[in-house]
């Protein structure tokens, strides 16, 4: 078999202008050469990107596990090309334990079209178009479907013969993009989403007794909800406090829903990526709000069973990781005007929607709940390719968590979990056949958690320990103002982080991302001098981290000095540091704390 480098390396080009020095494919320097993109990481002057507008009816009748849907979809083809067939996006197909999504009827432009539900198993169906559709021209489908929710632990489906979470749930358009074109990428295995930023009107009809959680904001609350449910939901938006909107005896009592044969609720969300919704006829509704800007309040919210402990601190786990990461990192507020914990299998995220697991460690789920908060930034705020490059959204909430546990739980135990659960396993275990950062999620053939998860987060912290706290928000500020409500490729973050700190930070970027390295630094020297020691350290596994050396003195007493990945800058093999200190060392030690050593073994000296 051919080294992963070397194929690699023949997957990429060099880019020939002086300004830009990191390598990129073909297809995405044509984007930046047609000027949809530019090197000053802002969208390019010719910038487009396409949308729908989406009005959807869905009926759910549990406990029938079937899912009906209606829906008309108006898409707007802002590109400057003419495409003459639309790629649908049938996510649900990918979940093989449900039935697969079927099309009864589908009419573009008030025609009915072909559609063969026997060819269109996978998760991307291509229609052709009896007239094209021209630049910045819109048209108009219509669709009915119907399938059959999954049963298990999975993403979406019945978690008990009466609470459903439904996700995926409808046949959309998929994104058409500047780079790529259709986005025909599968959904296979643990691969996520890319969609458009669209507008929703959700219509969800449901039998009396059954409470609907979704995306956007209710909008006939009044019509729905018995009256005390009402006021209780209406409190809950200007209340620090969790309200128990509806609680076991009010379902008993069937007190909360109105009394009509079915129910339809309404809900509206606009320039938003994607819609997700549960219900249930027995699950305990608390909700509060928390400031996240100025005067402006959000609403937390969570449904779950009554029995799940760690689910009845899910509002206040949410009003603090709101308020934390609009106020702390990423330090921009909370952008919908809700969030909703739902208790499922999944530890998924979705637009204002969360489908958490239950679990008996408290710890563990405010963290897995953080988590998924964090994802409002990545891929939501930012619409970013998760099935393509899945480092750009989970990298970057993994590095939240930690940052939130460090508030949460203190330094140590925040270093302490993150090593163990994101670090650990990669920097020990094997690292022949390492997977640069870059590579295209479908194409990384080892360690795929690492290059999504555990790779990218200790990217982003290195950056930031390099930057030091002010410039790194500067520079990420510069990035998420650039791309919010966009779709960003990973070249968009280096140039907008290099332009909002004003730094060339191409050597790094290089050599996180475009390098198959880890962590491995060998002290092989040491020196004392007049003023204290020299060191000399080579760089095994390559990628430039930051470290302290950590010095043990004959009088018992220790020493730190921090060295940030700026001393990488020139040599990434090898460097020489000097520490200033007028005592004697027993021992001079490399520390990288979270950066953990594949080889500790040989990150000590000691004096003779």
């Amino acid at each position: 078999m051919i080294r992963f480098f070397i194929v690699f390396s023949s997957l990429f080009l060099a880019l020939q202008s002086g300004a830009q020095t990191l390598t990129m494919p073909a297809g995405i320097q044509k984007a930046y050469t047609n000027g949809t993109r530019n090197v000053n990481g802002k969208p390019g002057e010719k910038y487009w990107q396409n949308r729908g507008r989406y009005n959807i009816s869905v009926t759910v009748m549990p406990p029938d596990s079937t899912v009906r849907g209606v829906e008309e979809i108006v898409y707007f083809n802002n590109s400057p090309d003419t495409l003459s067939s639309l790629n649908m996006k049938l996510i649900m197909n990918a979940h093989q334990s449900s039935g697969k999504l079927k099309v009864d009827e589908i009419k573009i432009r008030e025609s009915k079209v072909a559609w063969d539900n026997n060819m269109a198993i996978e998760t991307n169906h291509m229609v052709d178009l009896a007239a094209p559709l021209l630049p910045h021209d819109s048209i108009k489908l219509h669709i009915t479907w119907h399938y059959d929710l999954a049963y298990g632990e999975g993403r979406e489906g019945m978690i008990d013969s009466t609470s459903f979470y439904i996700a995926y749930f409808y046949p959309r358009v998929s994104v058409y993009d500047d780079y790529k074109g259709w986005d025909i990428q599968p959904h296979l295995g643990s691969l996520e989403f890319y969609n458009d930023f669209n507008d929703y009107t959700v219509n969800v009809t449901v039998p009396r007794n059954f409470v609907v959680w979704c995306t956007g904001t209710l909008q006939n609350a009044s019509e729905v909800l018995q009256p005390a449910i009402a006021q209780r939901l209406q409190q809950s938006f200007t209340s620090d406090s969790t309200i128990h909107v509806a609680t076991v005896e009010d379902w008993s009592n069937k007190k909360v829903t109105t009394q009509n044969a079915t129910n339809t609720w309404k809900w509206v969300a606009n320039n938003i990526s994607d819609i997700a919704m549960g219900i249930s006829d027995h699950y305990d509704w608390d909700a509060a709000s928390v400031i996240v800007a100025k005067k402006r309040r959000v609403s937390m919210q969570a449904a779950f069973a009554d029995s799940s402990v760690d689910f009845h601190h899910s509002v206040q786990f949410g009003r603090n990781s709101l308020a934390w990461f609009s106020k702390n990192w990423p330090g921009i507020p909370y952008p919908y005007p809700k969030s909703n914990a739902f208790q499922g299998f999944a530890d998924m995220e979705y637009p204002m929607m969360i489908n958490d697991s239950h679990t008996p460690d408290l710890g563990f789920a405010q963290l897995v709940q953080d988590h998924e908060q964090a994802h409002t930034y990545f891929p939501f705020y930012m619409g970013t390719n998760e099935s393509y490059y899945a480092f750009m959204d989970e990298g970057w909430a993994t590095t939240f968590e930690y940052l939130i546990g460090i508030a949460e739980k203190g330094q140590k135990a925040a270093d302490d979990f993150y090593k163990k659960f994101r670090v650990v396993r990669w920097s020990r275990g094997q690292h022949a056949k390492e997977n640069p950062i870059i590579t295209p999620s479908p194409d990384v053939t080892f360690g795929h958690g690492n290059n999504a998860y555990g790779k990218p987060s200790l990217s982003y912290l290195a950056v930031k320990d390099l930057l030091g706290d002010k410039l790194f928000k500067k520079a990420l500020h510069n990035y998420m103002n650039n791309w919010n409500g966009k779709h960003p490729i990973p070249w968009d973050y280096f140039y907008s982080m290099e332009k909002g700190a004003k730094k060339n930070l191409d050597w790094f970027f290089y050599n996180w991302f475009f390098t198959p390295g880890y962590i491995d630094l060998y002290l092989s020297k040491a020196e004392k001098t007049d003023k204290g020691y020299t060191l000399n350290i080579k760089n095994i596994g390559g990628f430039a981290v930051p470290f302290d050396v950590i010095a043990t003195y004959d009088d018992g007493s220790t020493e730190s000095f921090h060295q940030t990945p700026i001393v990488w800058e020139q040599n990434q093999k090898e460097i020489i540091v000097n520490i200033k200190t007028g005592k004697t060392a027993k021992s001079l030690k490399l520390d990288g704390g979270i950066f953990m050593d594949a080889n500790e073994k040989d990150n000590t000296w000691t004096a003779n």
